[in-house]
């Protein structure tokens, strides 16, 4: 969510490296977890990075209600602005949320059959 006193640009590097943040953080401390019982941690770490990716958006914009209110408001109320900014963030998160899943991609190598 955008607040008012807020500056529109921190907040948009602010919603990609959380998004980031959330895959890479969450994957790789659920490899962890995976290694510590005995599974295979490289693989648990891939189907986690594909399963964070909707909630690394969800943190990176701050809640799914707020984002829906903006942009209620910019259509119904015709504020375009908010609107359009709404939409930047979402694609930021997008963008934070695919870097750290190729990110992940490319460290565990899963994707490479033998």
């Amino acid at each position: 969510m955008i607040s008012l006193n807020e500056a529109f640009f921190p907040t948009f590097f602010n919603s990609y490296f959380i998004a980031l943040g959330v895959i890479l953080g969450g994957s790789i401390i659920g490899g962890l977890a995976a290694f510590l019982t005995g599974e295979p941690p490289f693989t648990h770490i891939y189907r986690l990075s594909k399963l964070l990716r909707i909630w690394a958006i969800v943190a990176a914009i701050g809640g799914t209600f707020d984002t829906v209110y903006h942009m209620e408001r910019g259509l119904i109320e015709g504020e375009t602005k908010d609107l359009f900014k709404q939409f930047l963030l979402i694609l930021s998160a997008l963008g934070g949320a695919q870097t750290g899943a190729l990110i992940i991609k490319w460290f565990t190598q899963e994707y490479i059959t033998s």
